[in-house]
């Protein structure tokens, strides 16, 4: 009779770490097949969090990653962490729009700034 519980606490421990190295075999395939995947002008995030462009894959274990302009480092395909896309948000759009439209803008003539001078000697008088 106490040999049941026993067996029971085994058993969904075993059940547990099934489903855990599951998940973590799964996650390791996905990294994988993405590093595989990488080609010529890629943009890619390493581990490290530097983004750069994908300039030449043609080793098993290496890649090459444009950081700036004329500036290339090589890296381990381990080292890329996911691949990004270049996105071009619609309100930065926008904001060029009008910062086009303002006239003291287009002008490059700084907003007129007030004195806090004159403020404060109307508040003695006062």
């Amino acid at each position: 009779m106490d040999l049941l519980p026993l067996l029971l606490m085994f058993g969904l421990l075993g059940l547990m770490m099934y489903f855990m190295s599951r998940r973590q075999r799964k996650a390791q395939q996905q990294q994988h097949d993405l590093q595989n995947s990488l080609s010529i002008g890629d943009r890619v995030m390493t581990t490290s969090g530097l983004y750069g462009t994908v300039t030449d894959t043609s080793s098993d274990t290496t890649i090459t990653i444009e950081i700036a302009p004329g500036f290339e480092t090589e890296w381990l395909r381990a080292a890329v962490r996911e691949k990004v896309n270049p996105s071009v948000d619609e309100d930065d759009e926008e904001l060029v729009d009008e910062v086009d439209d303002d006239e003291e803008l287009v002008n490059n003539e700084p907003p007129p700034v007030k004195s806090d001078t004159a403020d404060s000697e109307d508040i003695k008088q006062k």
